[in-house]
């Protein structure tokens, strides 16, 4: 199962609120385990970690 990455319910339904949220935010949630994810955001971008499955750029 997946996970929305804003918000963290299960993502097969659709998140329209979460879709339009996700464009100016990094994501919040890992969408393959729903854990919290540590966030930085810079002026160039953002990183997310997750402990399970590492981390994400915005690059």
């Amino acid at each position: 199962m997946t996970y929305c990455d804003h918000c963290g319910e299960p993502a097969p339904q659709t998140h329209e609120a979460c879709a339009i949220a996700r464009r100016m935010e990094p994501p919040r949630y890992c969408g393959e385990c729903r854990r919290r994810m540590v966030v930085q955001v810079t002026p160039h971008g953002w990183t997310a970690r997750c402990v399970e499955h590492g981390i994400l750029t915005s690059a």
